[in-house]
């Protein structure tokens, strides 16, 4: 009878744990190329490019993955984990993906939404005060209120009227780079910091990239009540089983963080970044939605998986399916002008060139006018050390690609989309 009891409390005791312990999932199911319409063959190019890239010097490395169907058909690591580190690139190694975390952070709000804690016509003034009254400014240097105020949906669409600061001749981006918002230790300081700057535009009257999503985490953690790295914990990465993503590396996983860098046109080859490039993601306490965080090329295939999935994986709803529909349909009104640098969907003056943009998302809406091969309906997203997804609903595939290069000048992703798209020989 003891034993019975024993055994009994033991196996209580293990249903509890199990119960406690984040959902860590399984892996994405593999199979050969030719059973989801690909060919073998051809999709070694990706491979045979990835190669040559890291051959010719302009990269260090690079992990790419594809899927489809949900099902794992290619995955390879090529090159080594750093210009100045003869170790081999690892699967598992921690990758600065940055601008990547917009579509996360995008998932995030959207989830509230759901909920009924918000809607897109709602000003962002409701859950941001500090951004209550914003000026625009003009040409000649003069500051004309805000006509009308910024909503969610602006907000989303990165047609709010904020910037970056990457333009260091333009005269609000100089304003940002003094303001050094990103030096903020958290992301009240940072939206306190933003409501002193102009505005570029009014709202809603240009694209333009800009730090919206750093100001949509903070929405997520005043409507939510928990602080913006725990909500992604809780409500994406432990249910998605995306083990290795956060924005702060953890002692014990340090030595698998890339270094990064950047090309230097005069000495003609990469160089690695300073200490900087590390320093940001130890300790973190300005949890940055729009560029903050690190991952593992793994884990964003499961982020991407559940977007082809219709918003959910193995049994776990992240996001309905009509809201992630709705995500993914081009928000931008043909009026909108484009502008700014950085990951930016390709809108040039008032022609959107083939690409538009969702709630958190860049959109292919014309591979003909896009100049580059792909379906209509393509989403997807980039990092400024050259990461990149895309999901095709069309085709049903994932394709993921992983390297640390700032400001890349090569056209890497052009490449691979032509390499992975001329793989595909069936349904």
């Amino acid at each position: 009878m003891q034993i019975k009891s024993g055994i009994s409390h033991l196996l209580l005791v293990g249903a509890i744990c199990a119960l406690a312990m984040p959902a860590l999932g399984k892996d994405i199911p593999t199979t050969q190329a030719k059973r989801v319409g690909l060919s073998a063959e051809r999709l070694d190019r990706v491979t045979e490019l990835t190669q040559r890239y890291v051959d010719a010097g302009r990269i260090a490395g690079a992990i790419t993955m594809v899927s489809r169907h949900g099902k794992l058909v290619h995955y390879e690591a090529v090159g080594n984990r750093g210009i100045d580190k003869a170790e081999p690139l690892q699967k598992d190694d921690l990758f600065r993906i940055y601008s990547m975390s917009k579509p996360i952070t995008a998932v995030a709000i959207m989830q509230l939404y759901e909920q009924g804690k918000f809607q897109l016509t709602d000003p962002i003034s409701k859950f941001v005060p500090e951004l209550a009254e914003l000026s625009v400014l003009g040409a000649q240097g003069e500051l004309t209120p805000a006509n009308k105020p910024i909503t969610m949906q602006q907000l989303l669409t990165h047609t709010a009227g904020f910037s970056y600061g990457f333009d260091p001749s333009d005269p609000v981006d100089q304003l940002y780079r003094k303001a050094s918002g990103f030096e903020a230790k958290n992301l009240d300081e940072f939206a306190a910091s933003l409501g002193k700057l102009p505005l570029k535009y009014q709202p809603g009257t240009q694209w333009h990239y800009s730090v919206a999503v750093d100001i949509t985490g903070l929405i997520v953690q005043r409507i939510s009540g928990q602080r913006f790295d725990e909500y992604l914990q809780e409500h994406i990465f432990a249910p998605l089983g995306m083990v290795d993503t956060f924005f702060s590396v953890p002692d014990d996983k340090m030595d698998r963080f890339l270094p990064n860098h950047a090309w230097n046109p005069k000495a003609n080859k990469l160089i690695t970044l300073g200490p900087d490039s590390v320093s940001r993601f130890r300790n973190a306490t300005l949890f940055s939605g729009g560029g903050g965080l690190v991952s593992t090329a793994t884990d964003y295939l499961r982020f991407s998986e559940m977007l082809r999935g219709g918003g959910e994986l193995d049994g776990n709803r992240i996001i309905g399916r009509n809201t992630l529909n709705y995500m993914t349909t081009n928000h931008l009104p043909a009026s909108v002008a484009g502008g700014g640098t950085g990951e930016s969907p390709n809108l040039v003056g008032t022609q959107l060139n083939g690409f538009g943009f969702g709630l958190g998302f860049g959109l292919m809406t014309d591979p003909a006018a896009a100049g580059v091969i792909g379906s209509k309906g393509e989403f997807y997203w980039g990092g400024a050390a050259g990461t990149v997804f895309w999901v095709d609903p069309k085709e049903d595939l994932v394709v993921i690609a992983m390297i640390q290069l700032m400001g890349s000048p090569w056209p890497l992703r052009s490449d691979l989309k032509v390499a992975v798209h001329q793989a595909i020989i069936g349904d």
